[in-house]
């Protein structure tokens, strides 16, 4: 009996200190090593790859916005298209695309309606866009719903537009976009894209000073 007990205790003992060390391990030592890590090595990236302006947090450029004025470059429709009446502000808990098959007939009617908007709303009097100029991303969303970028060619037809609601001359505007043109990640993975966001800060600082 006495030896059950004993050794009972040595077992409980055991898992007692086991349990603890455990813990201490897993539960503090290796948080604070990876969070440490990621600190120092990746500071940007470990606190959300944040974009300050003006002093302050306005967004991460890991994540899209929505709601900008004409005066500024527009992103990718939000949650399948900006007529999505689900989700039209990229709202996270929401996020995902449209779901539907390229030859569905809803898809199709948005598309084209998403594709006369942008048209519509990019043309000025000295510059008009065509219909075959507006490129798939400007009329869909990403498959998460919340791409921060949009393709050089979506940005290039909004130059003109935004160079005129900003009183700043088409090549200046020009001049932003390709400043803030990424290549394709490592020279291969992806493609050309321009963070949105990003640019539109770019934007509002050269208005400013105008």
């Amino acid at each position: 009996m006495n030896n059950s007990v004993t050794n009972t205790a040595r077992l409980l003992g055991a898992a007692l200190r086991a349990l603890l060390v455990l813990t201490l391990v897993t539960g503090v030592i290796y948080p604070l090593v990876v969070t440490g890590v990621a600190q120092g090595l990746f500071n940007d990236k470990a606190n959300g790859s944040e974009i300050e302006a003006d002093g302050r947090v306005v967004g991460s450029s890991l994540i899209g916005q929505q709601g900008y004025s004409l005066d500024y470059f527009q992103p990718r429709p939000a949650h399948g298209l900006g007529e999505n009446s689900v989700n039209t502000q990229y709202e996270l808990i929401l996020s995902g695309a449209t779901n539907r098959s390229g030859d569905n007939p809803e898809l199709i009617k948005w598309v084209k309606e998403a594709k006369a908007e942008v048209v519509k709303e990019n043309s000025t009097a000295d510059y008009e866009v065509r219909p075959s100029q507006v490129p798939a991303d400007a009329v869909t969303s990403s498959g998460s719903g919340l791409d921060p970028d949009i393709s050089p060619e979506y940005a290039r037809i909004q130059v003109h537009r935004v160079a005129e609601r900003n009183g700043l001359s088409v090549t200046e505007v020009q001049k932003l976009v390709d400043e803030h043109t990424e290549g394709r990640t490592l020279g291969f993975i992806g493609e050309p894209r321009v963070n949105v966001l990003e640019l539109n800060i770019a934007l509002k600082g050269l208005a400013a000073e105008r």
